[in-house]
């Protein structure tokens, strides 16, 4: 069977500049990850950016990335480093000659040592130092985005680093968490209207991570009540005022046991539950249709898929997670929902935060130790698909 998708439907890739450029000083560099590789040079794509946009212009129309605040802005308030914005622009425009359109994420995970040092995202003083980078990158980049995201999972974020304590600056306090959130949304706010001040047709949102939890119990109920009160709802209000549109990513379906079941934590258990899995999180895409379709009767907006892929070094596996996201994907549209994109992630492997490069996301292949660059038998399947806006199931 053959699924086709409405003429302008957006297809891309999406990476981070943490997890592909080699660290400049950001509060990730030198963090000792699960696979025990250290976040410094992860897969040299500031040496290779001419060399990675023919695997990004053969994935769709549209490319959602980052800059390194960190080596554009050397000093709170700062003016820009004149060299590092000409590399990106230079990028930028190239990508754009190719016909592929930027989505650009202002914060993903990944901000400047001496931000971090004025205690980040807990204190709401150093809102103004974002929304003066976010001033500089609409000045010197705006021209060549159509899209932007002001803050990459910004509930994955607090969550992680303020609450599970596995991101820097790796606190474990829900007190913190909350405060943390509050302060990305305030942000966020400013930045919308900054960035509407000077592209008012340009679409604004975030990446909203979202995770299907289930209770496997009676104490599980409770469990996946309140994680799913927090971590799906509570984000989405805090940004929702101020978004044109559902960014959604989604990778992981979570059992409740009460507490979570994942293969990273509790390796084997899923297997014994039967329940599928990749090499971090139970898989379960129905997941996605059904939290798109409760997050669109509650507010209809278009729903773009910033990020969604399965962490697995199988390419046949990785094919076939596609084909079953994007079947789900279109019920959900012809079940009503407006969705008008799907952007995979990641165009190729890099480093995967605490976890370490060994676990992979990408169409493309990178050697761990050389960063050489192959396609893979999944990148020539997307790249069909995004050819043909269409898919054989």
């Amino acid at each position: 069977m053959r699924i086709e998708f409405p003429e302008g439907f957006l297809w891309g890739t999406s990476t981070s500049a943490a997890q592909t450029e080699t660290a400049f000083d950001h509060q990730w560099k030198g963090f000792v990850a699960r696979d025990e590789f250290v976040l410094e040079r992860t897969t040299d794509h500031e040496k290779r950016r001419d060399e990675d946009i023919t695997y990004i212009q053969q994935f769709g129309t549209v490319y959602r990335c980052g800059v390194d605040w960190s080596r554009l802005q050397r000093a709170p308030f700062a003016d820009f480093d004149e060299e590092t914005v000409a590399e990106y622009r230079d990028f930028f425009q190239k990508l754009n000659h190719k016909g592929v359109k930027i989505l650009l994420v202002l914060h993903h995970f990944a901000h400047p040592y001496w931000f971090e040092q004025q205690g980040g995202w807990l204190k709401d003083e150093n809102i103004p130092a974002f929304v003066d980078y976010a001033r500089q990158c609409i000045a010197h980049f705006g021209e060549f985005i159509f899209n932007w995201n002001t803050f990459n999972e910004p509930n994955a974020y607090a969550m992680c680093s303020y609450f599970l304590g596995t991101f820097p600056p790796q606190r474990r306090s829900y007190r913190k968490a909350n405060r943390a959130l509050a302060n990305l949304g305030l942000a966020h706010a400013i930045v919308y209207d900054l960035i509407k001040s000077h592209y008012p047709e340009a679409p604004v949102s975030i990446s909203l991570n979202t995770s299907y939890f289930a209770p496997m119990n009676l104490p599980g109920r409770l469990a996946a009540w309140w994680a799913n009160r927090w971590y799906n709802r509570r984000a989405a209000r805090i940004f929702l005022p101020k978004m044109d549109y559902w960014g959604i990513s989604y990778y992981a379906y979570v059992p409740m046991n009460p507490f979570p079941i994942t293969e990273l934590d509790k390796p084997g258990r899923l297997d014994a539950l039967n329940i599928r899995h990749d090499k971090m999180w139970g898989y379960y895409p129905e997941g996605l249709g059904i939290i798109l379709q409760k997050l669109y009767k509650w507010q209809k907006m278009p729903v773009l898929i910033v990020e969604n892929g399965i962490c697995t070094d199988d390419s046949a596996e990785r094919i076939a997670s596609i084909r079953e996201y994007l079947q789900v994907l279109h019920r959900t549209m012809q079940a009503g929902v407006d969705i008008r994109g799907y952007i995979h992630w990641s165009t190729w492997d890099n480093f995967e935060w605490n976890l370490g490069p060994s676990y992979r996301f990408g169409l493309v292949h990178v050697n761990l130790f050389t960063k050489d660059r192959s396609m893979t038998e999944a990148g020539r399947f997307f790249a069909r698909v995004t050819q043909e806006n269409a898919v054989d199931v």
